[in-house]
């Protein structure tokens, strides 16, 4: 297909898919000023999961397209409401939203998409193909790049997943992982021709719009991008050039000791630290990450029980500065012991 120009930018689109009971459903987005609102705003009747479902699609999906730009809403709704286990419609909501913002050109017939995935971060078009009217324009693809012409998007993409200690007091004490993926975004072309001031200062505003963070709750979600942006800050030429997807092992969590592993993850999936042999398990938390500093978190004791139980050799512990002069007597002896190595920083960028 086409891509239309920027003058072209439809108000309207719709896309549609067959469900597995052989109804069909249209997916409606409509573009409005954001006016300080969500990017994204997902209506289905009655059924507030299946909505929330599509505004995470939406989102992830759009993280591997080449340019940001957060100033317009796309609102999306159903005109029926699907079966929860049905999710052959999440392909339909990427395509509504990718024309009504101009990125994909409208069909003189109504288009039917089919198709799901649980990596649209990646680009990844997975599902079971449903036979589309013959009076209609049907995409069947297995990856996003194919709506252009382009090779799968994943590609571009850099992952990186580090580790923190989970510490709650009980047994079930673990290291959970946080993982980053990013994927370079170009400028914005309404900023392309601004001053050098006046682009830093678009980006800044506009990073943490490009951090997703699905299955987090709200304050932890906000929390996430914020930290980020942060840590972006002090690389001076870390903000406006990435759009980035955050992913927990276990998104049930409290307290913001991953916060350290998460930098450090974002840090390496940019190319900004060297990948160590094994795993990163680091644990600290900050109030000016802008300044890369790092401070200290609570549960010293127990969380370096823990990383020493479940060190493995290759693996690289970073740890509060703070916490240099309390180590446990032959914690440093019984590390180097079992092959891994360690650091106990106060800023990042100093591994």
């Amino acid at each position: 297909m086409t891509t239309l120009s920027i003058t072209a930018v439809p108000t309207n689109a719709e896309c549609r898919c067959i469900l597995a009971d052989g109804r069909i459903l249209t997916i409606t987005a409509s573009r409005r000023p954001r006016a300080n609102r969500a990017d994204v705003k997902c209506t289905v009747p009655g059924a507030p999961a299946i909505a929330e479902r599509m505004q995470e699609v939406v989102r992830l999906a759009r993280h591997t397209e080449v340019r940001f730009d957060s100033r317009d809403q796309v609102v999306l709704s159903m005109d029926i409401t699907p079966p929860i286990e049905d999710r052959e419609w999440e392909f339909a909501a990427v395509m509504a939203d990718r024309m009504v913002r101009g990125l994909q050109a409208i069909p003189r017939k109504p288009l039917y998409a089919q198709g799901r995935s649980d990596a649209w971060h990646l680009g990844r078009v997975d599902g079971e193909l449903n036979t589309a009217p013959p009076t209609s324009e049907a995409l069947l693809i297995t990856h996003l790049g194919a709506l252009s012409g382009h090779a799968d998007p994943s590609a571009s993409v850099s992952t990186v997943r580090t580790w923190f200690p989970l510490h709650s007091g009980g047994i079930n004490d673990s290291l959970g992982w946080v993982e980053v993926s990013v994927f370079p975004i170009e400028a914005d072309p309404v900023t392309v021709n601004e001053s050098a001031n006046a682009t830093h200062t678009a980006a800044a505003n506009s990073e943490e719009d490009t951090i997703a963070a699905p299955g987090l709750d709200l304050t932890v979600q906000q929390e996430v991008r914020q930290t980020l942006a942060g840590a972006r800050h002090f690389d001076g030429k870390g903000l406006g050039r990435w759009r980035s997807v955050v992913r927990f092992g276990q998104p049930r969590f409290q307290g913001g000791s991953y916060q350290l592993a998460l930098v450090m993850a974002d840090r390496l999936a940019r190319g900004r630290e060297f990948v160590p042999r094994g795993r990163i398990i680091a644990t600290g938390c900050s109030t000016a990450w802008h300044a890369g500093r790092v401070d200290t978190v609570d549960g010293r004791e127990p969380k370096l029980e823990l990383i020493l139980k479940q060190v493995n050799p290759g693996d690289r512990v970073l740890l509060p500065k703070a916490w240099q002069d309390e180590l446990p007597p032959g914690f440093t002896a019984e590390m180097r012991r079992k092959g891994a190595s360690m650091a106990c920083i106060d800023r990042i960028g100093m591994i």
